[in-house]
């Protein structure tokens, strides 16, 4: 495989993204960083031994329900800074001791005062390093996870490592049926939270900071969801419009499913399906919030109905969501990434049998490997020629050929891969009619680090595909 090419959209520089961490971590208060720094540095042992960083800074916050905000924030960032940071800090302290590594966050990441440093940690600093040459130690990577990152983007692959070093922004969508994006603005500023608009997807908004999201009656009356930008445009290629009958096959929670039913307006059917049962109750729930019950069917078998549209929602690697995750990349295997490929064409064939004539298949990842998009979709069409693949309909500077491509780097969005496809009316001259359609696509595991992952207190991980 070649490199990826560039999208379109003017990348930042690789200084620029580090300016920016580095300015994050110096607005924080660190001389309150002694009033928790025993606790702190229990919580990063386990956390440099395979441990969830999430998880472990959850039980610590409920461990010390006392702790005011700045505290909090100090405990929040000194953990997960060191769960991400790891490899870039032991370069510098030349240990894998947390308190060494937290000695180094301070002063050679976030670049405070070393008479400062050594009075809020009580460590002395060795003498200082410069940064590390290559990339992968610069940015704290996996070498092996780099090397899958340079296979897919090429001279981009430090930025969007970089990207994903910076945790990603809370987006919500402005639930259509209940309220548009002005209007849900406004809504949320007299609840206290400051909001703008999304760049690329019609519903997107961003919030200020991290807003207790649960608690606002904006979120409980079902005003909104919780959906990463790149999601929404991905949503979006299946063009949803009242009175279609549409097939989310990997519905998951629904995150998209929701999207769908807005666009409907009241008219129309999506029926959601998933092999996991749990994640359709919760999906559920959300649909009664959303006031979609009445277009949304929850299947927890298939039939042989022919759809105008169907969404696979493919499980994957997930690569492009690990900004909201710091630490997920040390828990990764590189290795497990070649059951994914198989599963994805299955389930594509699975879909393909459901799209009635002259209607739209939709396969969405979010990762960036080229064997999961490019290679499956290349497969796809040399084994269905009765299914052409059309435009993205979206804005060139997210399209690379005709698929959607959204990237951390380049578009303030997780990373995203779409390709559209639409089966013609009429068979080719030599192809034969479809096979019947199975009473249920494959069964698939459930990829590390993506659906189902615990939530991070900093960086909202609450992404709802």
């Amino acid at each position: 495989m070649t490199p990826r090419a560039s999208t379109g959209t003017r990348a930042p520089s690789l200084h620029a993204l580090e300016r920016t961490l580095r300015d994050r971590l110096a607005r924080l208060d660190w001389s309150r960083f002694p009033e928790v720094r025993r606790e702190v540095l229990e919580t990063i042992g386990p956390v440099l031994h395979g441990g969830d960083a999430a998880w472990q800074l959850t039980v610590l916050l409920r461990s010390n329900t006392g702790w005011d905000a700045a505290q909090r924030a100090i405990a929040a960032e000194a953990v997960f800074g060191v769960a991400l940071w790891r490899r870039r800090l032991a370069h510098h302290a030349g240990s894998d001791d947390p308190l060494a590594l937290v000695t180094a966050l301070l002063r050679d990441v976030a670049h405070l005062p070393v008479k400062s440093v050594r009075s809020w940690t009580g460590a002395q600093p060795p003498e200082p390093r410069p940064p590390p040459g290559d990339w992968p130690t610069r940015l704290s990577w996996p070498p092996a996870l780099a090397r899958e990152l340079e296979h897919a983007l090429g001279r981009e692959a430090p930025l969007f490592a970089a990207a994903c070093n910076l945790p990603g922004p809370v987006t919500i969508r402005a639930n259509r049926l209940r309220t548009d994006r002005d209007a849900l603005a406004e809504r949320l500023r007299a609840e206290g939270v400051q909001s703008r608009p999304g760049r690329h997807a019609p519903d997107a908004l961003h919030l200020e900071g991290r807003p207790n999201i649960l608690g606002l009656p904006s979120h409980q009356q079902g005003l909104f969801e919780v959906q990463d930008e790149g999601s929404q445009l991905a949503g979006a290629l299946v063009g949803a419009r009242p009175g279609m009958r549409i097939l989310d096959l990997c519905a998951g929670s629904g995150g998209k499913t929701l999207l769908l039913a807005a666009a409907l307006q009241g008219e129309g059917r999506v029926d959601a399906h998933d092999i996991d049962r749990q994640a359709l109750e919760r999906l559920r729930h959300r649909v009664e919030r959303a006031g979609a019950s009445a277009n949304v069917r929850i299947l927890h078998e298939l039939g042989d109905e022919l759809y105008d549209a169907v969404l696979v929602d493919a499980p994957c690697s997930a690569l492009g969501s690990l900004r909201r995750g710091p630490d997920v990349r040390w828990r990764l295997d590189v290795r497990s990434f070649r059951r994914w490929p198989p599963i994805q064409r299955a389930l594509l064939d699975a879909a393909a049998r459901r799209v009635r004539p002259g209607g739209r298949l939709v396969y969405v990842t979010c990762t960036v490997r080229p064997e999961e998009n490019e290679d499956v979709v290349r497969r796809f069409l040399e084994k269905r020629p009765h299914f052409k693949q059309e435009a993205a309909p979206a804005p060139a500077e997210l399209r690379r050929g005709r698929a959607l491509v959204a990237l951390p780097h380049r578009h303030g969005t997780d990373g995203f891969y779409g390709a559209v496809f639409q089966r013609r009316l009429t068979a080719p001259a030599h192809g034969s009619r479809p096979r019947a359609a199975p009473r249920r696509p494959p069964r698939r595991p459930r990829p590390s680090g993506s659906r189902g992952r615990a939530r991070s207190p900093r960086r909202g991980r609450a992404r709802r595909r």
